[in-house]
């Protein structure tokens, strides 16, 4: 699907989602004005919410469709990661009013007057809640857009309130109990927290979160699948919007390909990884693999073991050794659970060098960063 393609389908989406919140924000709030029932005056200040979520949906997916352009190389998919931002502080909103309101309603409780044409409405509510949040949900897992996805968690939660207001007027009408404002704040602390979650969610994005497990192990299943590669190392990926990932990696390759062997090999890569899992891959970089039986492979084997002795050393790669200077480099990769990474690197080098007192070694500290 093309951007622009895209931006269509979550608009069309957004604005089916409009009329609906409308529709119902209109007549739950006269039924619950017309009935002093606090949980509906809630819902439809809710169902107002749910629309403007859907407003700055648009807004997103629109300038998020924009090519890229001198100030921006890399498009403006990220403005979506912004608009989900804002539905959810539009979320925490509706949840913190709603929670004023409720206690308000506790301290000073009014009488509802259920009435069955208001019961009706709700229970209708509960049904286009339900489809309209399965149909956003559906569509934001087809377009990979987290504001739809959100809008879509909100309004099931939407029908999930709104049953609790029909047990609320069941109880009451039953048995007189009147749990309205008790249920406005359940309902409000609940807003809340999905509000926060949406939040954190959003941010994450923002800040660069850890790549898709899945798909960084397709892509390092990928690229091993090519002729001629050892191993897939520092896999790097940056997000610049749905369906807009950058990445480079390093890959392992025997020392006697020559530069044109080389460089068909990272082509082959970059067709393959754009082919099957969408993603641009801007560099290829080599670490040249000796012959094990050479004095480099055997030094290389050595400083594994060596390594491999210390707890969280998830990776060691990218040996290159210069005999004639006496030179050793490598990356190791340590897992970020240990209490002292900094200690741990600081005692491999000195084995290391311990070893090897001839050499001068350089140990690169590299992050996990991909599965």
């Amino acid at each position: 699907m093309t951007p622009q393609g895209r931006a269509k389908t979550i608009i069309r989406t957004s604005l089916i989602g409009i009329g609906a919140n409308f529709a119902l924000a209109g007549f739950k709030a006269l039924i619950g004005l017309l009935s002093h029932s606090i949980a509906i005056v809630l819902d439809a200040v809710n169902n107002l919410t749910d629309a403007l979520s859907s407003v700055i949906t648009i807004l997103g997916a629109r300038y998020s469709a924009k090519p890229a352009d001198r100030e921006h190389p890399f498009g403006h998919g990220r403005i979506e990661y912004f608009a989900s931002e804002l539905i959810a502080m539009l979320v925490l909103y509706a949840g913190i009013t709603a929670l004023i309101e409720s206690v308000k309603k506790i301290l000073a409780p009014e009488t509802p007057d259920y009435a069955p044409l208001s019961l009706l409405i709700i229970a209708v509510a509960v049904a286009v809640k339900l489809l309209l949040g399965a149909y956003f949900r559906r569509i934001g897992r087809e377009t990979h857009s987290n504001a739809l996805s959100n809008s879509g968690s909100d309004a099931t939660m939407d029908a999930v309130i709104s049953a609790g207001t029909l047990l609320s007027a069941a109880l009451f009408l039953l048995f007189g109990w009147q749990t309205e404002a008790w249920l406005g704040a359940l309902i409000s602390l609940f807003i809340i927290k999905s509000g926060v979650d949406m939040l954190r969610d959003t941010l994450s994005e923002l800040l660069g979160k850890r790549a898709d497990s899945r798909l960084s192990r397709g892509l390092k299943e990928t690229i091993l699948s090519v002729e001629g590669v050892q191993g897939v190392y520092d896999l790097f990926l940056t997000d610049y919007g749905p369906d807009r990932l950058l990445g480079s990696v390093h890959v392992e390759v025997p020392d006697t390909m020559s530069a044109r062997e080389i460089d068909a090999l990272a082509r082959r890569i970059e067709e393959k990884c754009i082919a099957e899992h969408g993603v641009v891959l801007t560099a290829v970089g080599i670490y040249a693999q000796s012959d094990s039986e050479t004095e480099a492979g055997l030094i290389q084997r050595q400083v594994r073991r060596i390594a491999a002795g210390h707890e969280g050393v998830l990776q060691v790669h990218g040996f290159y050794l210069d005999t004639a200077e006496k030179l050793m480099r490598f990356d190791i990769v340590l897992d970020f659970a240990l209490p002292d990474r900094d200690g741990t690197y600081a005692q491999i080098l000195r084995e290391v060098q311990d070893a090897y007192p001839d050499w001068r070694v350089q140990i690169t500290l590299d992050s996990d960063i991909s599965d």
